[in-house]
């Protein structure tokens, strides 16, 4: 069926689908538009120890499994990244970090060897940050600096489940989670109302039965003299909304706090196929107001009219199922009716081998007919994906190539664009694929190299949002030739792409008319289009055309 639809799109593509341009239309400037964002998505750990000083807390020790203890890198150290201006190379228009809240603060053996909390998907409290990750001033401070780049932030986020149980971290009360069943996944049910895996407490996220505060929260928190504070803010929460005082409001209270008192522009949500999809869009009201609260207050910061962006993680979700997520043939549910606006693609890994003109003409398909109005996020490797693209990291170029161009959203995994190793040496699992960014191989010019290639890419995305955004039209099969042109109410953009160029004159196609200047954005040489063509004396290669904003 997958393969029929290919030749029926390309067939479409060939006929032309795209809107092209009348002779005397001008790109309007480019305008951010989160269906063409380029993510950059890190492990706060593993990117850059930014403040040597808080790489050990609660007693913690270097003594987990290979690449399972706190390695160092924290959020101080992603903000003087955005300071040096390395995201701004790679066109990047979002950072999604892993969840920055404490986690528990022992380890855990699941199989594979003492792992401790470095990855942050173990919360042991939602309302403050871990130190091994730095303070809630860190925090602030990275978001701040962030939107003076024009960079927006993602915040990770779990409600699903709390973190492991441990002799120093004790269980969350029984009307909070539940300890069994264990997930057997043949349907929703066996999906949603048990735990992912053997001592990971499921958040009772059903429960309409109200709840008090754990003990060791009330225990913590008078510790850390801020009992009283936490308790009215609940109360004014909870009146406010008039929300039940159920597990998953709790979390949703503490959750879209950040985003009321930072801006956080986003979130990336964990595990979201393992709860009831209605309480996702509770999740995106609340955030959405917290955000509107958050630019009224601060108005300074606000960096354009843009409203809180949603972005879900539903394990196995392919850009081949539209808008529904299948638990089995009769079991489906439409996470973007619940608050998504964009879903991972899962399926991009192995697309990203295909044959270009197919995978771009069928994802441009989707996301203009049955996806329209929402977009999916591509990547070709991740940190918990034990199948990537290019596991020995032997195909760099093709990744970035494929990635940066097909349309929909954008996720640079750390490393990507420096060929970070994704296997160590007797290491398990997937810590395989969480190694420590490897800045050192900057020094070489076979990274540098890479990298530029990656630069080049993400900067004509992020000025062009035809890129992610668009309507594609194969223009020629040899050299493989193809636009994008999106027109809309307060942007429209044109670009042509051509790999493999020969050397030869590029046509046009009526993309570009004559007279106008374009600009070949890996090599940064311009031309003027004359009789329906353009050439580029540095053309030979990939060949990245568009006008300038």
């Amino acid at each position: 069926m997958y393969k029929l639809l290919i030749v029926l799109l390309i067939a479409l593509a060939i006929t032309g689908c795209s809107e092209k341009p009348t002779a005397n239309s001008e790109n309007k400037p480019s305008a951010f538009k989160w269906e063409n964002a380029t993510v950059y998505f890190l492990l706060t750990d593993r990117f850059y120890n930014g403040n040597p000083d808080n790489d050990i807390s609660y007693d913690r020790k270097p003594d987990g499994a290979l690449l399972r203890s706190f390695m160092g890198g924290d959020l101080q150290g992603i903000r003087m990244k955005v300071e040096e201006g390395y995201f701004d190379d790679l066109g990047v228009d979002a950072i999604w970090f892993n969840p920055p809240v404490e986690q528990i603060h022992s380890y855990v053996d699941e199989g594979t060897g003492k792992t401790y909390g470095y990855h942050g998907y173990w919360a042991r409290d939602w309302t403050a940050i871990d130190p091994n990750f730095g303070t809630m001033e860190d925090l602030k401070d990275l978001v701040r600096v962030a939107h003076e780049h024009g960079i927006r932030i993602l915040m990770d986020v779990v409600v699903n489940h709390t973190g492991p149980v441990t002799p120093e971290d004790s269980q969350w009360p029984d009307d909070w989670v539940r300890t069994t069943p264990q997930c057997t996944y043949r349907d929703a049910a066996s999906t949603i109302a048990c735990t992912l895996v053997e001592n990971l407490p499921d958040i009772r996220t059903d429960s309409d039965e109200e709840v008090e505060l754990p003990d060791f929260l009330i225990e913590k928190w008078t510790e850390e003299g801020r009992l009283e504070q936490e308790l009215a803010e609940l109360d004014v929460f909870f009146e406010r909304t008039g929300y039940p005082r159920v597990p998953r409001f709790y979390v949703m209270k503490w959750l879209t706090d950040y985003v009321r008192e930072m801006g956080i522009d986003g979130y990336r949500v964990d595990t979201a196929k393992h709860t009831e999809a209605s309480i996702w869009a509770d999740l995106y009201k609340l955030a959405s107001e917290a955000f509107r609260d958050w630019k009224s207050a601060s108005p300074a910061e606000v960096l354009d009219d843009q409203d809180f962006f949603m972005m879900g993680e539903v394990y196995g979700y392919s850009i081949q199922n539209g808008q529904n997520y299948f638990y089995n043939a009769e079991d489906s549910v439409n996470f973007f009716r619940n608050g998504f606006k964009s879903l991972i693609n899962f399926s991009m890994k192995e697309d990203a081998g295909r044959v270009p003109e197919a995978v771009f003409s069928y994802y441009a398909h989707q996301l203009n007919t049955s996806l329209k109005g929402y977009t999916v996020l591509n990547y070709v490797s991740s940190h918990d994906d034990g199948g990537p693209f290019d596991r020995e990291r032997t195909k760099t170029y093709l990744a970035g190539t494929m990635l940066m161009l097909t349309p929909g959203q954008a996720q640079i995994y750390y490393g990507d664009e420096t060929a970070r190793p994704l296997l160590a040496e007797g290491a398990a699992g997937d810590a395989n694929l969480r190694t420590m960014m490897n800045w050192g191989d900057l020094n070489d010019q076979e990274t540098q190299d890479l990298l530029s290639h990656w630069q080049k890419l993400g900067k004509f995305r992020q000025e062009h949002v035809a890129i992610g955004a668009g309507k594609h039209q194969l223009l020629k099969d040899t050299p493989y030739t193809f636009s994008r042109t999106y027109s809309g109410a307060d942007t429209s953009d044109r670009v042509i792409v051509v790999m493999d160029n020969d050397g030869g004159a590029v046509t046009t196609g009526g993309i570009f008319t004559d007279g106008e200047v374009v600009t070949n954005y890996y090599t940064g040489e311009t031309s003027e289009v004359s009789n329906g063509e353009v050439s580029f004396e540095k053309g030979d290669g990939l060949l990245l055309i568009g006008k300038r904003p």
